[in-house]
Parts: structure tokens; sequence; C-alpha cells
């Protein structure tokens, strides 16, 4: 399918961009919400292998390509390489929908012309049910004005003068199911341990009594440290964060929560032990090779 740019410009001043690999689960339903409101949209995708860009150039995105070498420098080319024309950008995941409330309540705040960044409260689903736990994201920025941390994983847009927050919810249906959720969570985990095995960059100073961000910084870098950790951990998900709303689907979630940080300490581990990274091993089939013969 060619490339056909026929996305109907919707009624708000808001170009959205997203990245992409191997989003076809979601991307005809994102699509499909922006779809009235979004001015634009556009994809840059790290080379899916699923039905991800047919389904993108169906509803008229703009897409390019470009190979993935972290969050950060993905969606640094994006900002620096997309062809945006509105005064107003937001990031997007393709597992996230707006509410109608977070629709009017951006174009209101753009119509009155005082932020120059916009935060959102995101709202976690997870198997199916809604979580009581959100996080407040800063998702829109004045064209132009915005750059990422360079990061591999846990990315932060950077945008400097009066940022506000707006009414109602970005939705984020984090997995289709239990299986994609784990995958998913290994590779972060392992990016995770790669980045501090090298002490790679950091999207922000680590300081307890900072920001948000670099609270959440400096909770990831002393949190091996800390004992009694993976208990904490759990009574800060299920207690704090109000997991236990959601009965025993919050249970699982921070039971999950926990393991995933089990994991990562345990790949550090091993990182340690072999002196650097284990060396992929391919997860799927390939072509057949050419050199013998082959049976269906």
């Amino acid at each position: 399918m060619k490339q056909s740019n026929n996305w109907q410009h919707g009624s708000s001043q808001v170009s959205v961009i997203m990245i992409s690999l191997n989003e076809e689960h979601n991307m005809d339903a994102v699509l499909k919400n922006l779809s009235g409101w979004a001015y634009d949209v556009h994809l840059v995708d790290s080379c899916s292998q699923d039905n991800t860009i047919d389904i993108a150039l169906k509803h008229g995105v703009n897409v390019i390509q470009h190979r993935f070498n972290g969050f950060g420098d993905q969606w640094n080319f994006a900002l620096d390489n997309l062809p945006i024309s509105t005064p107003w950008v937001m990031k997007l995941d393709p597992d996230e929908r707006l509410t109608p409330e977070l629709k009017k309540s951006i174009d209101e705040m753009i119509k009155n012309d005082a932020s120059d960044g916009i935060i959102i409260k995101r709202r976690l689903w997870f198997m199916g049910s809604v979580l009581p736990i959100t996080q407040s994201i800063l998702r829109l920025w004045r064209t132009g004005t915005c750059h990422f941390t360079e990061v591999k994983v846990n990315e932060h847009p950077l945008v400097e003068g009066d940022i506000h927050y707006a009414d109602g919810y970005l939705e984020h249906h984090d997995s289709p199911h239990l299986d994609h959720w784990v995958v998913k969570q290994n590779k972060y985990t392992t990016t995770e341990a790669i980045n501090q095995f090298y002490e790679g960059n950091l999207a922000a100073s680590p300081k307890l009594f900072g920001t948000s961000l670099e609270r959440r910084i400096w909770i990831k870098k002393n949190f091996w440290k800390i004992p009694g950790r993976y208990i904490i951990l759990f009574l800060y998900h299920f207690i704090f964060l109000g997991a236990w709303r959601a009965g025993r689907i919050g249970w699982i979630w921070s039971h999950l929560r926990v393991e995933v940080y089990r994991l990562w300490g345990f790949k550090k581990i091993e990182m340690k032990l072999l002196n650097g990274v284990v060396k992929d091993i391919p997860a799927h089939a390939g072509d057949p090779d050419t050199r013998v013969r082959f049976y269906e």
C-alpha cells in the first residue's frame, strides 16, 4: 500500500506523533480514537513485521521508518524529521486513548494560550480492567520547544515555560493479554539492566527530594540497597498507590510489578558474573536456508 496522506484534518491544532514496532493490535483503535480531533497523525515505525503500516496508511497517517536505537533517540528523530505544521505537538503511544473530557480540556487550554506544555493524567488498564493507578506525564508542547532525554528507556520530554494540567484521562491499555505484557517487561528489564551495567545516561539527576522524575530516578538507582525492598515495593503498589481497590486484579498487578524489579536485579547479577551482555538468541523461526532441502 502506498503512502496516501489523506488523514481528514480534525478540529484541534494538535499534530499527534507516535513510534511503533508491531502494533497492529493497537493501531486501528488508537487512530479511530484520534479521528475527528487530531489535525494530523505522524508515525515513526521501527520496521514492523506485522500489519502496523498497512493499518496506518489506510487511515491516512504520515509514516516513515527509522531503525530503533533507544526511546530517547527515536522520539528526537521524530521531532527533527516529521513535517509538523501545527502550533502544538502531542506524544502518544499506540496503546493509549484520549477520553472526550481530555480532548475538550486540551482544546480549551490551547485556546486560552496560557501554557507552553500540558501534563495529562494517564490511567492504567490491566487484564481488561481499569486500575485506580494514575500517572501525571507531560505529553503536549508548543512545536519546536521540546527535546527528549537521550536514554534507552524511560525517556522524558524537556520543555521550558508554563506547564499546566489538563482535565480528563489518557487511558493506557498496557497490553492485550498477559503473555504480551510479560514479553514487553522482559525487554524493558533487559534494557534497564544493560543501561545500568554500562552506566548509561539517566533521564534526570537522581534526587530523593527533587521533582517526581528525579525522585523516580533516585529510587531506581538506590532500590537495590534498601532492606526488605520487595515487600516494600509490593506494599507501595498495593496499598499506597491504591491497587487494592481493584481487588484480585490489583493484587496480581502489584505482585507482577515486584517480579519485574526482581527480574531486573537478576539480570544485573548475571551481567556482572558473565562480565557483559549475553548475546541474543533468535526467538522466532527465520526463512528456509537455500543450501539445504526444505519440506513444508
